[in-house]
């Protein structure tokens, strides 16, 4: 066959060139709000305010920061949010995990019923009142567990994690431990855990991303500020605009309290992200190969 055969047409090289510049203008859309906030949180107060701020910081300063870590409630919140994130994720993994490799056992009685019923939450749910009346008659109210206990399992985690144990765990390597006189806690925590290092990566980033990100169960659940998470102090400081000017100490004194309130909200915002954009690096080389291996059957 000629090599002509194989050259693009003259539509092909056109939808090559629209498509390609039709992602460069999407990166661009999704892009330039994060470039803005950066620059916006390294600018002046007043540079914000009057609107100056396009692509690079004006008149570079840290007084955003500097702002950030002496509000007292961005401590607290912080911690908090590293509580949730680092508990919740433990329990929510540790539980999705044994959920799963049970449910891929074909010797485990009635798993299509519960897998069922797993799938039954799915697709239809009890509502909001429902939920929160639950969590009140439990106690979890104004509690940390309540951030943690209502969400301990994704049902479509879970399903991830039995199709990634039915695809990675044969039954021949069952079989020849249990010739061995391997028991089944034994097999699951010296050969089972030891594979699903890829499964593991990515529920712990799916988990905690959703515990970090997590506002609207604190605001539903939580009165107490000292037990609200980083995500409730941001949108005080976003949504109400709430900052306490003699809570900003010396800060308050270099620029206006309206201007101070801006950079705020920017500098809060690159504090709050920054997390999670240090934890991916380290699961990033797994976690495409634990979400298409746990994707590819049901």
């Amino acid at each position: 066959m000629e090599s002509s055969a194989f050259k693009d047409s003259t539509s092909d090289k056109m939808f090559t060139v629209l498509n390609g510049l039709f992602l460069i203008v999407v990166s661009l859309l999704v892009l330039y709000p994060l470039i803005y906030i950066v620059s916006a949180s390294f600018s002046s107060p007043s540079a914000v305010l009057s609107g100056k701020v396009w692509l690079w910081p004006v008149e570079p300063t840290l007084r955003g920061y500097e702002a950030v870590f002496e509000y007292k409630r961005v401590w607290t919140g912080f911690a908090n949010s590293l509580f949730y994130t680092g508990v919740g994720t433990l329990v929510n993994v540790a539980i999705t995990i044994t959920g799963a490799y049970a449910l891929s056992r074909k010797d485990l009685k009635g798993r299509q019923f519960i897998m069922m019923l797993c799938v039954f939450t799915m697709l239809f749910h009890a509502g909001l009142i429902p939920v929160y009346l639950v969590v009140q008659d439990l106690g979890l109210l104004n509690t940390r567990w309540s951030l943690i206990l209502p969400t301990a399992l994704a049902v479509w985690n879970l399903i991830i994690a039995r199709t990634f144990f039915q695809i990675t765990i044969p039954d021949e390597m069952l079989e020849a431990s249990q010739i061995d006189g391997c028991s089944d806690f034994q097999f699951f925590f010296k050969i089972v855990l030891p594979l699903s290092a890829p499964i593991i990566a990515v529920l712990c980033l799916f988990y905690a991303v959703g515990h970090w990100n997590q506002y609207f169960q604190a605001l539903l659940y939580l009165r107490d500020p000292g037990l609200q998470p980083l995500q409730m102090v941001l949108r005080d400081i976003l949504v109400r605009n709430e900052v306490n000017a003699s809570l900003i100490m010396d800060v308050r004194v270099a620029a206006e309290q309206d201007g101070l309130r801006q950079l705020l909200k920017y500098s809060l915002i690159v504090v709050a992200s920054v997390p999670i954009l240090i934890i991916y690096p380290f699961v990033q080389k797994h976690f495409v190969k634990g979400v298409m291996i746990g994707s590819l059957k049901g």
